[in-house]
Protein backbone atom coordinates (compact mmCIF):
# COMPACT_ATOMS: atom_id res chain seq x y z
CA UNK A 1 0.00 0.00 0.00
CA UNK A 2 1.30 3.48 -0.92
CA UNK A 3 2.33 5.79 1.90
CA UNK A 4 0.75 9.22 1.13
CA UNK A 5 3.32 11.03 3.29
CA UNK A 6 6.20 9.39 1.43
CA UNK A 7 4.55 10.14 -1.92
CA UNK A 8 4.13 13.83 -1.07
CA UNK A 9 7.74 13.99 0.17
CA UNK A 10 9.01 12.45 -3.07
CA UNK A 11 6.89 14.94 -5.05
CA UNK A 12 8.42 17.80 -3.02
CA UNK A 13 11.94 16.48 -3.70
CA UNK A 14 11.11 16.14 -7.42
CA UNK A 15 9.75 19.71 -7.61
CA UNK A 16 12.78 21.17 -5.79
CA UNK A 17 15.18 19.13 -7.92
CA UNK A 18 13.37 20.25 -11.10
CA UNK A 19 13.96 23.91 -10.20
CA UNK A 20 17.69 23.19 -9.79
CA UNK A 21 17.81 21.31 -13.10
CA UNK A 22 16.22 24.23 -14.96
CA UNK A 23 17.79 27.18 -13.12
CA UNK A 24 21.27 25.78 -12.46
CA UNK A 25 21.74 23.14 -15.13
CA UNK A 26 22.21 20.32 -12.60
CA UNK A 27 21.88 16.69 -13.62
CA UNK A 28 18.99 14.74 -12.08
CA UNK A 29 21.07 12.72 -9.58
CA UNK A 30 22.92 15.66 -7.97
CA UNK A 31 19.73 17.76 -8.06
CA UNK A 32 17.79 15.11 -6.12
CA UNK A 33 20.54 14.82 -3.49
CA UNK A 34 20.81 18.58 -3.08
CA UNK A 35 17.01 18.91 -2.88
CA UNK A 36 17.00 16.46 0.05
CA UNK A 37 19.59 18.59 1.88
CA UNK A 38 17.82 21.85 1.06
CA UNK A 39 14.51 20.50 2.35
CA UNK A 40 16.23 19.36 5.56
CA UNK A 41 15.27 15.73 5.00
CA UNK A 42 17.17 12.62 6.05
CA UNK A 43 19.90 11.50 3.62
CA UNK A 44 18.11 8.12 3.63
CA UNK A 45 14.86 9.62 2.31
CA UNK A 46 13.26 7.75 -0.58
CA UNK A 47 14.10 9.60 -3.79
CA UNK A 48 11.77 10.15 -6.73
CA UNK A 49 12.65 8.38 -9.97
CA UNK A 50 14.09 10.27 -12.93
CA UNK A 51 10.69 10.05 -14.65
CA UNK A 52 9.11 11.94 -11.74
CA UNK A 53 11.82 14.60 -11.86
CA UNK A 54 11.42 14.91 -15.62
CA UNK A 55 7.65 15.41 -15.20
CA UNK A 56 8.37 18.15 -12.64
CA UNK A 57 10.89 19.74 -15.04
CA UNK A 58 8.18 19.85 -17.74
CA UNK A 59 5.76 21.47 -15.25
CA UNK A 60 8.39 24.01 -14.15
CA UNK A 61 9.24 24.95 -17.74
CA UNK A 62 5.54 25.39 -18.62
CA UNK A 63 5.03 27.59 -15.56
CA UNK A 64 8.18 29.74 -15.56
CA UNK A 65 9.99 29.39 -18.91
CA UNK A 66 7.30 28.97 -21.56
CA UNK A 67 8.44 32.13 -23.40
CA UNK A 68 12.17 31.40 -23.49
CA UNK A 69 12.61 27.60 -23.41
CA UNK A 70 11.52 26.73 -26.98
CA UNK A 71 14.15 29.09 -28.45
CA UNK A 72 16.84 27.81 -26.09
CA UNK A 73 15.99 24.21 -26.95
CA UNK A 74 16.14 24.95 -30.69
CA UNK A 75 19.58 26.59 -30.30
CA UNK A 76 20.91 23.57 -28.38
CA UNK A 77 19.48 21.15 -30.94
CA UNK A 78 21.14 23.16 -33.72
CA UNK A 79 24.49 22.92 -31.91
CA UNK A 80 23.97 19.20 -31.31
CA UNK A 81 23.22 18.72 -35.00
CA UNK A 82 26.46 20.50 -35.90
CA UNK A 83 28.50 18.09 -33.76
CA UNK A 84 26.56 15.08 -35.03
CA UNK A 85 27.31 16.10 -38.62
CA UNK A 86 30.99 16.49 -37.77
CA UNK A 87 31.00 13.02 -36.21
CA UNK A 88 28.68 11.38 -38.74
CA UNK A 89 31.20 8.58 -39.32
CA UNK A 90 30.61 7.30 -35.77
CA UNK A 91 26.80 6.86 -35.99
CA UNK A 92 25.95 9.68 -33.54
CA UNK A 93 22.70 9.58 -31.57
CA UNK A 94 21.39 12.47 -29.49
CA UNK A 95 19.99 11.66 -26.03
CA UNK A 96 19.10 13.43 -22.80
CA UNK A 97 17.13 16.64 -22.31
CA UNK A 98 18.09 18.12 -25.70
CA UNK A 99 16.55 15.08 -27.44
CA UNK A 100 13.50 14.81 -25.14
CA UNK A 101 12.72 18.52 -25.32
CA UNK A 102 13.23 19.54 -21.69
CA UNK A 103 16.58 21.34 -22.19
CA UNK A 104 17.16 24.99 -21.31
CA UNK A 105 20.15 27.28 -21.90
CA UNK A 106 22.07 25.66 -19.00
CA UNK A 107 21.64 22.07 -20.23
CA UNK A 108 24.53 20.03 -21.60
CA UNK A 109 24.36 18.05 -24.84
CA UNK A 110 24.76 14.24 -24.71
CA UNK A 111 25.66 12.40 -27.90
CA UNK A 112 26.30 8.67 -28.06
CA UNK A 113 28.78 7.43 -30.67
CA UNK A 114 28.81 3.81 -31.88
CA UNK A 115 32.30 3.06 -33.15
CA UNK A 116 33.94 0.06 -34.80
CA UNK A 117 37.15 1.13 -33.03
CA UNK A 118 36.62 2.86 -29.65
CA UNK A 119 39.71 5.05 -30.12
CA UNK A 120 38.63 6.33 -33.56
CA UNK A 121 36.39 9.11 -32.21
CA UNK A 122 39.15 10.37 -29.93
CA UNK A 123 41.61 10.37 -32.84
CA UNK A 124 39.11 12.36 -34.93
CA UNK A 125 38.91 15.05 -32.21
CA UNK A 126 42.71 15.19 -31.98
CA UNK A 127 42.99 15.47 -35.79
CA UNK A 128 40.62 18.47 -35.70
CA UNK A 129 42.46 20.12 -32.77
CA UNK A 130 39.42 19.85 -30.51
CA UNK A 131 40.24 20.19 -26.80
CA UNK A 132 38.45 17.55 -24.77
CA UNK A 133 38.64 15.79 -21.44
CA UNK A 134 38.36 11.99 -21.35
CA UNK A 135 36.50 10.49 -18.40
CA UNK A 136 34.59 7.37 -17.49
CA UNK A 137 30.82 7.55 -16.92
CA UNK A 138 28.02 5.05 -16.34
CA UNK A 139 26.55 3.69 -19.59
CA UNK A 140 23.05 2.50 -20.53
CA UNK A 141 23.12 -0.38 -18.06
CA UNK A 142 25.48 1.09 -15.47
CA UNK A 143 28.59 -0.28 -17.21
CA UNK A 144 31.67 2.01 -17.43
CA UNK A 145 31.82 3.91 -20.73
CA UNK A 146 34.40 6.40 -21.99
CA UNK A 147 33.12 9.95 -22.40
CA UNK A 148 34.91 12.71 -24.28
CA UNK A 149 33.75 16.03 -22.81
CA UNK A 150 34.32 19.34 -24.57
CA UNK A 151 33.03 22.92 -24.56
CA UNK A 152 31.38 24.47 -27.60
CA UNK A 153 30.27 28.08 -28.08
CA UNK A 154 26.58 28.60 -28.82
CA UNK A 155 26.34 32.06 -30.39
CA UNK A 156 22.52 32.12 -30.28
CA UNK A 157 22.52 31.65 -26.51
CA UNK A 158 25.75 33.52 -25.76
CA UNK A 159 26.76 30.46 -23.72
CA UNK A 160 29.58 27.92 -23.71
CA UNK A 161 27.79 24.57 -23.76
CA UNK A 162 29.12 21.27 -22.45
CA UNK A 163 29.07 18.54 -25.12
CA UNK A 164 29.60 14.98 -23.92
CA UNK A 165 30.41 12.24 -26.42
CA UNK A 166 29.83 8.76 -24.99
CA UNK A 167 31.82 6.14 -26.91
CA UNK A 168 30.10 2.77 -27.34
CA UNK A 169 30.92 -0.30 -29.38
CA UNK A 170 29.10 -0.54 -32.72
CA UNK A 171 27.27 -3.67 -31.48
CA UNK A 172 25.65 -1.67 -28.64
CA UNK A 173 23.54 0.29 -31.12
CA UNK A 174 20.65 -2.20 -31.33
CA UNK A 175 20.05 -2.20 -27.56
CA UNK A 176 20.37 1.59 -27.46
CA UNK A 177 17.25 2.05 -29.58
CA UNK A 178 14.79 0.08 -27.40
CA UNK A 179 11.83 2.19 -26.35
CA UNK A 180 11.91 3.53 -22.80
CA UNK A 181 9.28 2.97 -20.08
CA UNK A 182 7.10 5.70 -21.62
CA UNK A 183 7.29 4.14 -25.07
CA UNK A 184 9.59 6.90 -26.37
CA UNK A 185 12.73 6.51 -28.41
CA UNK A 186 15.51 7.20 -25.87
CA UNK A 187 17.76 8.80 -28.50
CA UNK A 188 17.70 9.85 -32.13
CA UNK A 189 20.11 9.68 -35.07
CA UNK A 190 20.94 12.51 -37.48
CA UNK A 191 17.78 12.03 -39.55
CA UNK A 192 15.59 12.02 -36.41
CA UNK A 193 17.20 15.22 -35.07
CA UNK A 194 16.79 16.96 -38.44
CA UNK A 195 13.14 15.88 -38.40
CA UNK A 196 12.65 17.71 -35.07
CA UNK A 197 13.31 21.00 -36.89
CA UNK A 198 10.89 20.16 -39.68
CA UNK A 199 8.24 19.30 -37.10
Amino acid sequence: MQNPRMDSQKAEIAATAARMVVEEGLEYGPAKRRAVRQLGLSARSALPGNDEVEASVVDYIELFCADTQPGELAALRKLALLWMERLDLFRPHLGGAVWHGTATRLSDIYIQLFCDDPKSAEIALIDHNVDYEPRTVAGFHGEPVEALSLHSACAELGEIVGVHLMVYDHDDLRGALRLDAKGRRPRGDLAAVRALFEA
